[in-house]
């Protein structure tokens, strides 16, 4: 119980680290204008903050169980990762580590197809928040897509956790789209005061986070690929 309970407060924290890197935060600012512009709404708003968290959350579901699934259900490759997950998992996180720093830059991908989308998605309503944030999650930055496939998709596979896992990451992926929209509801003065306390907040969780995963994955490494028990 103890272990599961770890595991998904963790996927939350990488969601939450993941919506609050730059990269993503600006496609989440982008969001809290869409779902504010009905600002006098403030159920509407709220709806569609909530609507865009699920189409992240979902995306996020399927992705996930895509790859765990590919990943488990070749006999030879689950045999595989169950004897070396934590000798992998030692120099994946020393190097997510090094990314998440800003260490180590990786190019960004371009997503123009998405752009079409994303103004497509625009104008659908409600219905709209729900597709632009299907789209959003589909944008990987190199941050993003290294806590995505080198952080939570080791740890749903780990935990044989098709669902639950990748639903909590997303959710966390979706909250400060939520709480920008319950301060839009409340009163726009809020909003300005609370993106950069966010940002300020970004820089400090990137650089505890980027310290534990390097540090975490010195230990692994040493105890496993070593013998070295600290």
């Amino acid at each position: 119980m103890t272990e599961i309970l770890a595991g998904l407060a963790s996927a939350l924290w990488l969601g939450i680290l993941t919506s609050i890197s730059p990269c993503p935060l600006a496609s989440n600012v982008a969001a809290v204008s869409y779902v504010g512009r009905h600002a006098e709404d403030p159920r509407r708003v709220l709806l569609a903050g909530l609507v865009y968290s699920a189409g992240r959350a979902l995306t996020y579901v399927l992705v996930s169980s895509l790859v765990v699934a590919s990943i488990l259900s070749v006999p030879s490759v689950s045999f595989f990762l169950q004897q070396r997950m934590n000798q992998i998992l030692g120099p994946l996180l020393i190097l997510i580590g090094v990314v998440v720093l800003g260490w180590l830059k990786l190019p960004a991908p371009s997503w123009s197809w998405n752009e079409k989308l994303r103004q497509r998605a625009a104008g659908g309503g409600i219905l709209g928040a729900g597709v632009l944030g299907m789209l959003f999650a589909l944008s990987f930055c190199p941050v993003s897509a290294g806590l995505f496939f080198g952080g939570l998709v080791p740890l749903a596979a780990g935990a044989h956790s098709r669902v639950l896992v990748p639903a909590v990451y997303g959710v966390g992926t979706g909250l400060p789209v939520v709480f920008f929209a319950l301060l839009i509801a409340l009163g726009a003065q809020w909003v300005g005061r609370a993106f950069n306390a966010l940002t300020k907040l970004e820089r400090t969780a990137r650089v505890v986070t980027g310290v534990i995963f390097i540090l975490a994955g010195v230990h692994l490494s040493l105890t496993h690929w070593f013998g070295i028990a600290l």
